[in-house]
């Protein structure tokens, strides 16, 4: 017992004083904050990407929020100047193989250091044989960018548009 206790010690001891590497700390995980309407609850399954996703299957609404961490970005050389080239690099590919895929100009709004970006976008779904209504929010933090991505049919734009903008301008980290 004592032979066993005097190798693991020297064992130990051996392993501090022989280490040559010297190691840096890494925090993993980001916190972010965002509000959603009532009516809506946490979800999984509508996109494998999304850090949190929401809905309301009775009244037929939907969206997730994708996190695209700026210092994970620039680790595999994906670099925006700004909120305006992040979106134009997110929205040129977004649903671009849907039937009839519009997208309205983009609003660009700051509010003391977040800025946001958001825009509408229809097409038609051959599934659900109608016209599809989503808010596009793209935010950006000091640390992150957000894709906040919500849906509806087209015919419950108007009902829903507001509640989508307030989730879009309720995220903060």
């Amino acid at each position: 017992m004592k032979k066993s206790l005097l190798l693991l010690t020297l064992n130990v001891i051996a392993i501090t004083v022989f280490a040559q590497t010297n190691l840096k700390e890494f925090k993993a995980g980001h916190v972010f904050y965002v509000s959603l309407p009532d009516y809506m609850s946490r979800t999984m399954g509508l996109n494998s990407s999304a850090v949190i996703q929401f809905k309301n299957s009775v009244k037929d609404v939907y969206g997730f929020v994708i996190e695209d961490n700026k210092e994970e970005l620039k680790l595999v050389e994906m670099e925006f100047s700004s909120i305006n080239e992040f979106y134009d690099s997110f929205i040129k590919d977004f649903l671009i193989d849907q039937e009839k895929r519009k997208v309205s100009k983009p609003k660009f709004t700051k509010v003391g250091d977040i800025s946001f970006a958001e825009s509408d976008l229809t097409y038609y779904d051959k599934d659900v044989k109608g016209e599809i209504f989503y808010l596009v929010g793209i935010v950006e933090t000091k640390s992150a960018f957000y894709k906040i991505l919500s849906w509806s049919t087209v015919e419950n734009k108007d009902k829903f548009k507001a509640d989508f903008q307030k989730i879009i301008y309720s995220l903060r980290d």
